[in-house]
């Protein structure tokens, strides 16, 4: 982390917004993910918990293969689940739950392989083609929705360009 030493990408943003640092936490993580791998970062997007599951409910929950039976701990009390192994759909609390979920056996490489699942699943709902043209005349009107919870430098414009190229990846995995 520049100026700090070595660190998690998550360390580098909470010390950007602590020191308050000019661009804060998402330009000294940027920095520290470019001199890590060595490829410029143009764009960011931070987005917060409660936006990331309207997002999911807004899109009518996703579809993920759970591995193994596992807890997921939506946030809130008394809302703890067990989710059986099997294809199952999930909405914003769980969807957020199981992304998050760290106590696995495989750990933090379990817990990347879900939050990549669940991206993958979002691709997949949105990109439908009987979906996407309807999600994207309502994508002013959730955008005015979440603004408040997303942080990013792109603007409206040029997440749309950006949601058009990512349509082209295969997320059949």
């Amino acid at each position: 982390i520049p100026g700090f030493g070595y660190g998690k990408i998550n360390t580098a943003y909470y010390l950007g917004e602590a020191n308050q640092l000019p661009g804060g936490g998402p330009e000294l993580a940027t920095q520290t993910v470019e001199n890590l791998l060595g490829v410029q970062v143009d764009y960011f997007a931070q987005i917060d918990f409660y936006v990331f599951e309207r997002l999911i409910d807004e899109i009518g929950g996703v579809v993920v293969n759970v591995q193994a039976e596992m807890k997921i701990d939506p946030i809130g009390q008394y809302n703890t689940k067990i989710l059986q192994p099997g294809e199952q759909r999930l909405y914003g609390p769980e969807a957020l739950a199981y992304a998050r979920a760290r106590y696995t056996e495989g750990g933090d490489f379990d817990r990347a392989l879900r939050q990549q699942q669940v991206i993958k699943a979002v691709g997949r709902r949105v990109f439908k083609p009987a979906f996407f043209p309807v999600l994207l005349t309502r994508a002013p009107k959730i955008y005015e929705d979440l603004a408040s919870g997303i942080h990013t430098n792109m603007t409206f414009d040029e997440a749309i360009q950006f949601a058009w190229l990512v349509k082209d990846i295969d997320l059949s995995t």
